[in-house]
Formats: structure tokens, C-alpha cells, sequence
């Protein structure tokens, strides 16, 4: 093409063309198109281009560039920043196991294991990293949503990352401070912030990071997640008084012992809107620091579903004993989501059978996850039942749409029995092969496959092929569980 008697090339669009142009591509296309000469490398990083940035950041020192790179042409202007901070291949134990190389957990008044170098650079590593984002955002007042995730800060299974720890990677804890002054900036600098989410990074959160937020923009906030508070032991990161501020929330995530009875009464009240999800992680290190006294009871959750009528809630439990679950599922909780993950301590039938008869107006999602070692030895719910209470759970939770079970006894004809309860409107039913158990009468028939007729039967009464799950590493929600966890309480909060 030609203009004028001169050639014009891709260099020779004008720029408002040009980034036109890049709106329609994906990010790594941008990318790859920006290579094409020194214009386009211009044009790419127009902030209309990056309403939002979400980074999925291995703990590594090759991160930090790229990282640097993006923060340094986005961090000023970007509106929506999610950034997840994931250590791939943890140089810990492994499984849960609280000791051998990496282990993080000691026993009350013993010293801490000694720490592999490995955790030590990752702890490091992740501090830098954690420094480079919040240091490009500081002063960025467009910020809308900004959310942050850190998965290496949670319990390695059992136990948390001790002071010890991170006094031997940041000795003066200058590191620590720095990170916990640049996020009450960005808070204090922030003028249309909406969503703040802060889940298990490491020591970003503070008692007082809250009261950096103006009243205008506690005032205007829709979303709140604070999930972050296992290492500062019976420290609060929000009071009630401080949810006061707060009267738009739509959504909140929070550590279940910092749910007190007094919070739900400040959500009930006439002066904040409606609250329409709650999501709740329950681990037993917190409820071995905090107490479980201070909860709602049942006559403040009745008084929060008057004034939040169309309040969910989504409950994860990390090894809580079955006394306390008992104590903590009060039949007044509109439960949508609940997700037992254990290493040490396994849910009861009678906890199953308890959500079964509460909840059957409210749940879609029941996981049920048991990360044993030994694998001959799987918890059986129905054991001495006359029924199972699984098949109990998909009798009377007619809502029922997604079913996860790995550890735990699943027999092969109670499998069919669920998947003709709930049919089609069971749009995830995942088990792993290890779980499922067929009895005697069934393996002493010579003429029927019995795996062969059990998938058959399964796949008919869903209305769809079937198969047990062959591989567990397959499912981030079986081998991530807190990473799982983050995700669909960003989702379940944006689902409004």
C-alpha cells in the first residue's frame, strides 16, 4: 500500500491505531505483536490496554525481572491487581508430615526445626517479590481491586513459618516493616478502592492497616478479605467496631475465630446493606490460639439473614476436630459451600449427616478431603449406618452440584445410588479410584466386570460419561487446597 507515492509500514499507523488494534488481542499476543518494531513496543503498554493485571508468580529470583518489568510500566495506572505469589515444589516433608527437611512445626515449648536453605531463599526471594509489587503501587490512585495471595505462608499442613524463620532471612525485621508500611500507604493514598483482598501472604496485614483507609473509602468498600492472621496468634486484624466503617460490604472473608457474635450484629444492622457472601476458613492452629466462645450463636445468624436475605456462606475447615464442627454449624447458617480438608483429623458421619439435615435448603458444594498416608485404611462414613450419609446428603440437598470426595470409604453401590439421586443437576462428581470400594457379592459375580457395570451404572443415572479420577495431582482442589480455597472465594464473592 501506498500513500503519497510513499511506502507505509506496520511502524507508520498511528498510535491511537495501533493500540485500537492491540484492545482486541489477549496479553501474550500484545506481547508478541509489540516485537514487531520500536512504535508498537510503545504502544503497548497504553493504560487502556491494562484495565486489569493478574500475575501468577512462581517464588523464584527469575521472576523478579519480568515482575520489575510489568509493576514498573502498569503499577502507576493499573485499576485491578491480582497477584498470587505460589512456591512450585515445597522443600518441605511433603504430605503433611511434621518432620524431615523443611518441616515447619514444633510442639509447644520445643525449639523449631532447623529450616533447609532452600526454605530460607524462598522466604527471602517471596519478601523481594512482595516488595517489588507494593512498592510500584503505592502511589496509584486509579487502584479499584487489588488482591493478593501468598500460599506459602499457611500452615505447611500442621504448623506455621515461626519468627525464628523469617529472622534468619529479614534479621531486623526491616523487610517485614517495610512491606507492612507500603501497604498502609497504598490504602491511605487509594481514593476509588472497592475490593481488598489479602489472603495468607506473610505479616502484609496489621491490627491497624484498616485505619489507613479514609471513612469515605471504608464507607464506599464492597469487598473485604482478611485471611492472614495464623502467625500473629490471638491477634485480631478487624474489629468490630472497625466493620462499622464498612457499611457497604457486600462480601467478606474472614478467619472464623475472628467472626465474633458482635461482628454479625454491626452486618444485621439497618445502617449496613444487605451482605450477600461470607466466606469462612476454619484451621485448628487458630482455634487452638483464639477461642471458639466468642462465635455467633444461632440467634445472631437469624438476626444477619433478616437483614441479608440473600446471604450464602462458604465454609473451609483445615483438620478441625468433628466436637468442634458440631459446636460451629448452627442451623441458622444459609451454608452454600463447605470444604473439610485433613491431615491429622477426619470428619465424622455425624458432622455429614448434620449438613445433610441443616443445610439442605442452601448447599451446592460438598468436598470432603482426607490426605492419608496410609491408603488401606480409609475412614468409612457408613460404617455401622444404615445408611449412608453421603447418599443421605444427596437425598435431602436437592441443590446439590458439585461432590468431591478423596480419603474417605466411598462403596461402589452407594456411588450409584448418589448419582441417580441428583442426576444431571450433579455437575461435578470427582472421586478419586483409590476411595471407591466394591463389596464382596459384587467381585464374586463372574459374569459381570464389576468396574465396567459400576461406571456404566454411574454415568446412566448422571446422564453422561463418567470416570473415577485415576490421578489425584490432576485436581488442584485435592493437592491445593488453600489455593483452591482463595480462588472460589474470589469467585463465590463476584458471583452476586
Amino acid at each position: 500500500m501506498s500513500v503519497c507515492g510513499e511506502a507505509v509500514g506496520a511502524g507508520s499507523l498511528p498510535s491511537e491505531l495501533v493500540v485500537h488494534i492491540f484492545s482486541f488481542l489477549a496479553a501474550p499476543d500484545r506481547l508478541r505483536a509489540s516485537a514487531a518494531c520500536s512504535h508498537w513496543r510503545e504502544c503497548l503498554f497504553y493504560p487502556a490496554l491494562w484495565p486489569r493485571l493478574r500475575l501468577s508468580l512462581r517464588v523464584s529470583p527469575a521472576e523478579r525481572p519480568r515482575l520489575e518489568f510489568l509493576m514498573r510500566k502498569c503499577g502507576w495506572f493499573v485499576r485491578e491487581l491480582r497477584v498470587q505469589f505460589a512456591a512450585d515444589n515445597y522443600p518441605t516433608g511433603g504430605g503433611g508430615a511434621a518432620a524431615g527437611e523443611g518441616a515447619v512445626v514444633a510442639g509447644d515449648g520445643e525449639a523449631p526445626p532447623p529450616l533447609s536453605p532452600r526454605w530460607l531463599d524462598l522466604l527471602r526471594t517471596y519478601l523481594e517479590l512482595v516488595l517489588c509489587v507494593l512498592s510500584s503501587v503505592r502511589n496509584n490512585r486509579n487502584l479499584q481491586k487489588l488482591s493478593l495471595f501468598g500460599d506459602i505462608s499457611i500452615l505447611q499442613q500442621h504448623g506455621t513459618i515461626s519468627n525464628t524463620y523469617l529472622g534468619k532471612v529479614d534479621p531486623d525485621g526491616k523487610k517485614i516493616k517495610q512491606i507492612q508500611q507500603l501497604f498502609e500507604e497504598i490504602l491511605g493514598n487509594s481514593r476509588q478502592l472497592k475490593w481488598l483482598s489479602c489472603g495468607l501472604m506473610l505479616q502484609i496485614v496489621t491490627p491497624t492497616s484498616l485505619s489507613s483507609l479514609s471513612n469515605p473509602i471504608a464507607n464506599t468498600m464492597e469487598h473485604l478479605s482478611l485471611l492472614d492472621n495464623h502467625i500473629l496468634g490471638n491477634t485480631t486484624l478487624i474489629t468490630a467496631v472497625e466493620l462499622e466503617r464498612f457499611v457497604n460490604l457486600r462480601s467478606l472473608a474472614l478467619d472464623f475465630c475472628d467472626f465474633t457474635a458482635e461482628m454479625a450484629r454491626v452486618l444485621a444492622d439497618s445502617n449496613h446493606v444487605p451482605l450477600h457472601r461470607l466466606s469462612l476458613l476454619v484451621h485448628s492452629v487458630s482455634i487452638m490460639h483464639k477461642s471458639l466462645d466468642n462465635m455467633p450463636k444461632d440467634e445472631n445468624w437469624q438476626a444477619l439473614t433478616r437483614n441479608s436475605t440473600n446471604l450464602r456462606v462458604y465454609i473451609m475447615a483445615f483438620d478441625v476436630k468433628s466436637d468442634d464442627m458440631l459446636r460451629i454449624l448452627k442451623p441458622s447458617i444459609p451454608l452454600e459451600r463447605i470444604h473439610f480438608d485433613s491431615y491429622v483429623t477426619c470428619v465424622s458421619g455425624a458432622v455429614v449427616d448434620l449438613i445433610s439435615r441443616q443445610y439442605d435448603k442452601f448447599l451446592t458444594h460438598f468436598i470432603l478431603m482426607n490426605d492419608v498416608i496410609d491408603m488401606s485404611a480409609f475412614p468409612d462414613l457408613s460404617d455401622n449406618r444404615n445408611e449412608d450419609p453421603l447418599v443421605l446428603l444427596a437425598w435431602r440437598c436437592t441443590r446439590l452440584s458439585l461432590l468431591a470426595v478423596h480419603g474417605y470409604t466411598v462403596w461402589a453401590h452407594n456411588l450409584i445410588a448418589i448419582a441417580r439421586l441428583r442426576g444431571s443437576d450433579l455437575k461435578v462428581l470427582e472421586v478419586t479410584e483409590e476411595s471407591i470400594e466394591f463389596d464382596q457379592g459384587e467381585l464374586a459375580d463372574q459374569d459381570v466386570d464389576p468396574v465396567h457395570n459400576f461406571i456404566e451404572q454411574v454415568s446412566l443415572g448422571l446422564g453422561r460419561p463418567w470416570h473415577a479420577v485415576m490421578d489425584i495431582e490432576l485436581l488442584s482442589v485435592f493437592t491445593e487446597p488453600t489455593r483452591h480455597f482463595y480462588r472460589e472465594m474470589q469467585s463465590f464473592s463476584e458471583g452476586i
